[in-house]
């Protein structure tokens, strides 16, 4: 079974500050068909404006990913990590019991731009801990990059969720297969560009739900980023 989640029908939040779009439920819009997607609960894109941020505050048990796409994004927490991501950088930041972090565009002039990405963890109560990786962009042309999974093969981050997580940079020709074990659901979720999934045409912003499906095909791209997520039920 397919089903699309067009870009244009997400969730919106503009702060002045903070410009952000939620393919899921979060924060003031609440949609009782997109509360999520197996353990995947949160896919925000966000445009931060230059030396603004999101100001200390917690989580609790969750899995929480940060996908820079363009500009800087400063994060600092309360087990004493602090870095600046950018593009190509991948964070992981596991809550457990509990932590508290801030992120913030320390630019002057530039917005940053990034996915944030929250996965329920298949344990609770954890202590917290926090890991980064930066993933070339040439690593991704062509192929499928596995930047998360349950046990950071591959040189991936590593979630406490059966989830495996890939991205991609696809154009022209580029023709990408990947199967999908019995049990097991896909999220192909693009981030710039267009691309055809399972003969569904896809544009930026857009996702697409994949279940009761054996392959999932990425074909006919034009400047394509994209990311897909292999789930569990």
């Amino acid at each position: 079974m397919l089903q699309v989640r067009k870009g244009n029908e997400r969730g919106a939040a503009n702060f002045g500050w903070l410009q952000s779009n939620h393919s899921f439920s979060f924060g003031h819009y609440y949609d009782p068909q997109q509360i999520g997607f197996g353990p995947l609960r949160v896919i925000n894109e966000d445009r931060v404006e230059p030396a603004a941020g999101f100001d200390t505050h917690g989580h609790r048990n969750m899995e929480i990913i940060s996908y820079v796409l363009s500009g800087a994004l400063e994060h600092k927490d309360s087990m004493g990590n602090g870095s600046v991501l950018r593009y190509g950088d991948v964070q992981r930041m596991s809550a457990g019991t509990g932590v508290l972090h801030s992120e913030y565009n320390p630019s002057q002039s530039e917005r940053v731009h990034f996915l944030q990405i929250w996965i329920e963890p298949n344990v609770q109560n954890i202590a917290p801990s926090y890991e980064e990786k930066h993933f070339e962009r040439e690593s991704k042309f062509g192929q499928l990059r596995l930047i998360v999974s349950p046990d950071g093969r591959g040189g991936s981050v590593s979630v406490h969720q059966d989830a495996n997580v890939y991205a991609a940079i696809l154009d022209g020709d580029d023709n990408v297969k990947y199967e999908l074990a019995s049990g097991r659901t896909a999220y192909v979720h693009v981030i710039r560009g267009r691309l055809t999934t399972n003969d569904v045409v896809l544009a930026s912003g857009d996702a697409l739900k994949v279940s009761d499906e054996s392959l999932v095909t990425l074909s006919q791209a034009e400047d394509a980023e994209v990311l897909l997520f292999d789930l569990p039920y």
